[in-house]
């Protein structure tokens, strides 16, 4: 392969990956989207089917059934959430103003990039430049929920340097480690009508002010991977990943914020530009997959995967102004399982056709702990696609999958302390993922 090619297509997907922004597609703000071969079978048997370079994600002992290759993929993916007011109300009972905020679903292109070099029978190395978690959705400023959120933008590239180990014909293991560096964005709208009532020219939901919050970071985690062939036909994959703690840093930034707050000692203290600082720690997952062979055409995989996603029980953000007091979104989530099954047919030595299903489980456990940054619900995934190489070393796969998603209800109460300020939101979401991916993947 000409190293000035491979060279120019690392930095164009690094530089790609760094300016997109996720958008959460499996549950939680997740992202499964590595590489496209696997979206036409729902990412179905992903830790055994080891067909390509992403196995550096799913499984990395899979590297050791695989020559040397580049893989570098582009997913562009078309969200939906839609809120609709179901009597959504004001700390003092009245409704909330505002309309309902808009297409919160926001359309974005991710790319990813994985490169495995064979350097012997039993030694693999690979690396992989890769988005696993992300999110961002955002509404219109003057909506009913903008007290709680407006624009909730967060990115992870994660960078996955492995190696793989082959003991026999029948047992292979890997492992790899993620350096990750994490983006974040939060806004949303104050009421300083409400909390400052009583001054002159203030009226709650009369005088909002607006909240922006940035910061960033890096962290470490691990992966493992084993592989067991019980035939050249059959085999099992079983993978792990590790959490990945990150303690993020930024700044706060508060506008509009009256004037006549100055005048009243306790609230001139408050909504001062700050530094600012908040801890998120990523789940833990685990999969087990199988792959099957019944002929060279037809070939079945199926998966199930655990997330751990108690791991994100509240969202703190401390300010270094003392007298502003944390700001806290109690989540509680719970750990799901997704579980995948897929099919892929090959008639010629040139076309691969693809298929697949899955049914993905949100980890939010109530309507009342539901945020409108993360309007999240379970999810069942169809998924199609198709490979055609143009010669032994040189294949391009296209992708697609539509998800359905469930109807997401939120209740939150004025009764709930961390609510009162924000009004109590109630009401439904509709939504809907579209995702269309392509890719090239180069043997050499």
């Amino acid at each position: 392969m000409n190293s000035r090619f491979v060279n120019l297509a690392v930095l164009v997907a690094l530089f790609s990956i760094i300016v997109s922004s996720g958008t959460a597609l499996a549950s939680g703000f997740a992202l499964i989207e590595q590489g496209v071969s696997g979206l036409g079978n729902a990412y179905a048997g992903g830790a055994a089917i080891a067909q390509d370079a992403t196995t550096i994600f799913f499984n990395p002992a899979g590297m050791t059934k695989l020559p040397s290759q580049m893989e570098t993929a582009v997913h562009v993916i078309v969200p939906s959430f839609k809120f609709q007011n179901e009597g959504s109300r004001h700390m003092t009972g009245t409704p909330l103003l505002g309309g309902n905020g808009g297409e919160a679903g926001v359309a974005k292109v991710a790319p990813n990039l994985f490169f495995v070099k064979k350097i012997s029978d039993q030694f693999a190395f690979g690396i992989g430049i890769n988005s696993p978690f992300g999110l961002m959705t955002e509404y219109d400023r003057g909506w009913v929920g903008r007290y709680h959120a407006v624009k909730s933008d967060l990115m992870i590239l994660n960078v996955n340097p492995s190696l793989a180990y082959k003991f026999n014909e029948h047992f292979s293991v890997g492992a790899g480690l993620n350096i990750s560096y994490i983006k974040a964005e939060l806004t949303n709208s104050i009421d300083f009508g409400t909390i400052g009532f009583g001054l002159p020219g203030l009226v709650p939901q009369g005088n909002d002010g607006f909240a922006e919050l940035k910061g960033d970071t890096w962290g470490a985690g691990w992966n493992v991977g084993l592989l067991y062939e019980f035939t050249k036909n059959t085999r099992i994959g079983i993978a792990y990943r590790s959490k990945v703690s990150y303690k993020l840093k930024g700044d706060a930034e508060f506008s509009n914020v009256p004037a006549s707050f100055q005048t009243v000692p306790a609230l001139s203290a408050l909504f001062k530009n700050c530094d600012i600082e908040a801890k998120l720690k990523t789940p833990d997952s685990l999969s087990i997959s199988l792959y099957h062979s019944f002929n060279p055409q037809w070939a079945v995989m199926g998966d199930i995967t655990w997330t751990n996603w108690r791991t994100f029980d509240e969202l703190r953000i401390r300010f270094e102004n003392p007298n502003q007091p944390n700001s806290v979104v109690t989540t509680d989530w719970k750990d799901v399982f997704r579980f995948s099954m897929g099919a892929t047919f090959t008639p010629t030595k040139t076309w691969t056709f693809r298929f697949g299903t899955a049914y993905d489980q949100a980890p939010t456990p109530n309507e009342r702990l539901i945020t409108a940054r993360i309007p999240d619900n379970d999810r069942f995934w169809l998924a199609c696609g198709a490979g055609y190489s143009f010669t032994d070393t040189l294949m391009v796969n296209v992708g697609y999958a539509h998800l359905f998603i469930e109807d997401t209800k939120i209740n939150k109460s004025v009764s709930n302390p961390e609510d009162t300020l924000r009004g109590g939101l109630r009401g439904k979401y509709d939504g809907h993922v579209d995702i269309i991916s392509a890719e090239l993947k180069w043997a050499f």
